[in-house]
């Protein structure tokens, strides 16, 4: 073990919790925060997901429920918050689940993590590709014309390979990027709001207050009758609408999986998340409420699908909607690599403990100290997740269509689910420890008590919303009266509509189910031990009592 003397705050407290520092430690608190700020990403979010509320809900899911949302989000962002100033390593939620929760917890935590992430890669780099699209069309009146999903997917995989080759260079680089992309989302989102403010084009003027705040919209294509109102609308089609938020919101992960690269990790990190989600839910509110002012004809926005370009097309002239998309997707690039550097952390810790299937080839660095591999990885998975977003679907009909990737809603779903889920997890443990906690610098005092339960009271009811189906066409017969939609005579079941991401994530649950009990209990042993052990200590616990008695065990940054 080297001498504990020559150690920092930070690597003293590393080597706690049994592991040696590898990762180059070169981000400052503020990097720390925009990585999670840049991941969260209200020019990707706010704008790819713009239709999840507008088709499931309407002006209400947006105006109202982003602040509600956001608020629970900002309870699970401060429970996750003392968890990352108590253990910040790259593991993250994982190794959380595995000290409080066992090895069992730890490896279901750290599976649905990184399934979580790898999606989330996936969809913002589609919705990247997308709003490029976007943005060339209102440019390029030939560019808009020759549309087609194979275009927008071979974009998406420029993107992939794009950030793919940004995060194989160094740390410090990354760390560069994300502290610019804190100011372009700052700038970028102040000019969008200054422009549809502003600039609307002759003739177009701003929607009334009680249309922003009371306006309805059940664009689903027959659940519940289309009807905006009744128990079937306000307790299943609003709540779907919330997913816009939910998704927008996430990945905040992030803070704790780059703890071990940041300086001071244990106030930084845990500051770093929520920040993060503070900032960008009163930064995405405000833009969401300007794009429902802008809005100029909602049947129109509905017939176009609920997307946000429709309203940027009715408010501004082709070249200013063509600025707000192209300064959108800027922001989503930015929001992909830093998603893509997230994930590959999380896969190279959940590697270093032999967790997952080629661990010793993921848990590589290159000489810059990068897990090159890992970054590889995440994006081949990602691509391969994302192939049926070749698919196209018409959820109107053929003499209006209205198209839409519903490939794209399921991989939202997968991401939201699985990074939400595994929060849950250690937040559920930490709660259940009670007082025996042992808090970090960066603490809760006694409102853990009443946010952990809420954080998992949360998580668990948007998990189930968002495995449900999203049209009469994908919902199976037996479901149909249950959702007031029209009988399979009438709309017939087709595989096109349907949410697939309760079938990915049910088999990803059979497969954990099975490898577990099969083999990764034989073998699987949880957080291993990097540090050299001094004579006499078995365990990264005692290495923390030696450190405390000896006076070196002190929080970084206290």
């Amino acid at each position: 073990m080297s001498d504990q003397k020559s150690m920092n705050a930070d690597e003293r407290q590393l080597a706690d919790l049994g592991y040696k520092q590898e990762l180059n430690r070169s981000w400052s608190g503020f990097s720390n925060f925009a990585i999670s700020f840049s991941i969260i990403s209200i020019l990707a979010g706010c704008f790819t997901t713009f239709y999840f509320g507008w088709n499931n809900g309407g002006p209400i899911a947006i105006s109202l429920g982003w602040p509600v949302i956001a608020a629970i989000i900002l309870v699970i962002g401060f429970c996750m918050s003392e968890l990352v100033s108590a253990y910040p390593t790259s593991g993250g939620i994982y190794w959380w689940a595995s000290k409080l929760g066992g090895i069992k917890a730890g490896y279901y935590t750290g599976w649905l993590n990184l399934i979580g992430l790898i999606a989330i890669v996936a969809s913002v780099a589609y919705g990247a590709a997308t709003f490029f699209d976007f943005a060339l069309s209102r440019f390029s009146e030939s560019w808009a014309a020759g549309y087609s999903l194979e275009r927008v997917f071979f974009i998406f995989l420029g993107i992939l390979i794009l950030t793919t080759l940004a995060n194989i260079f160094s740390s410090h680089l990354l760390a560069l990027v994300n502290n610019i992309s804190v100011w372009w989302h700052v700038i970028g989102a102040s000019v969008v709001v200054i422009i549809l403010v502003f600039f609307l084009k002759e003739g177009a003027t701003h929607w009334g207050v009680s249309d922003v705040f009371t306006g309805t919209v059940n664009n689903t294509g027959g659940l519940y009758g289309g009807e905006v109102s009744g128990p079937g609308f306000w307790f299943y089609v609003l709540p779907l609408g919330f997913l816009l938020t939910q998704y927008t919101i996430t990945g905040y992960d992030a803070s704790a999986h780059l703890s071990e690269e940041t300086q001071g990790a244990a106030n930084s990190a845990a500051k770093g998340i929520w920040r993060s989600i503070f900032y960008s839910a009163i930064g995405g509110w405000v833009l969401l409420l300007v794009f429902l002012f802008a809005v100029q004809d909602p049947v129109a926005v509905s017939a176009g699908g609920g997307g946000v370009q429709v309203i940027f097309d009715q408010a501004l002239t082709p070249q200013m909607s063509g600025t707000v998309l192209l300064i959108a997707t800027i922001g989503q690039l930015f929001c992909t690599t830093a998603c893509l550097t997230s994930a590959s952390r999380m896969l190279f810790a959940f590697s270093r403990d032999g967790a997952v299937p080629g661990a010793r080839v993921w848990a590589k660095l290159n000489k810059a100290k990068t897990p090159v591999y890992s970054v590889i990885a995440v994006s081949v998975t990602g691509l391969i997740l994302t192939l049926p977003a070749l698919w196209k679907v018409n959820i109107g009909t053929p003499e209006e269509p209205i198209y839409t990737v519903t490939a794209f809603f399921a991989i939202v779903s997968i991401g939201v689910i699985g990074l939400y889920l595994a929060f849950a997890i250690p937040i559920y443990y930490r709660w259940k420890a009670g007082d025996s906690f042992k808090q970090g610098s960066w603490n809760l005092g006694n409102k853990w008590k009443w946010m952990a339960p809420l954080a998992v009271l949360e998580i668990l009811i948007t998990s189930v919303y968002f495995i449900l189906p999203l049209y009469p066409a994908g919902a199976p017969a037996f479901m149909r009266n249950f959702l007031g939609a029209p009988s399979a005579e009438e709309v017939p079941f087709d595989w096109k509509f349907v949410n697939y991401a309760p079938i990915v994530l049910g088999i990803i649950f059979i497969l954990l189910w099975i490898g577990w009990h099969v083999s990764a209990k034989k073998w699987f042993t949880g957080p291993k031990i990097t540090v050299d052990l001094p004579e006499g200590v078995s365990s990264a616990d005692e290495i923390a009592l030696e450190h405390e008695h000896k006076g070196f065990h002190q929080p970084p940054g206290t």
